[in-house]
């Protein structure tokens, strides 16, 4: 029996869609939370999942809950 501890689940998130109904570049955005353009555009792209004291830091960005700004999505 395979566990289910070893299937990582996907983390998705609003990044993009916050960033723009604020107009925000990404390197507005990057600079407020302290990393690169580049990093947020991975992170946009869901090709990087950050830390979880990067996530904590764009939702107080944000100004909202982190599992607003970040979800974990169950894998089948």
């Amino acid at each position: 029996m395979e566990s289910k501890l070893d299937m990582p689940p996907g983390v998705t998130n609003r990044v993009k869609e916050l960033r723009a109904a604020r107009g925000w570049t990404q390197e507005h955005l990057a600079e407020a939370v302290g990393v690169s353009r580049q990093s947020v555009n991975s992170i946009e792209r869901n090709r990087y999942v950050p830390s979880l004291p990067l996530a904590l830091t764009f939702a107080r960005v944000f100004g909202l809950p982190t599992d607003e700004v970040f979800k974990l999505e169950k894998k089948k």
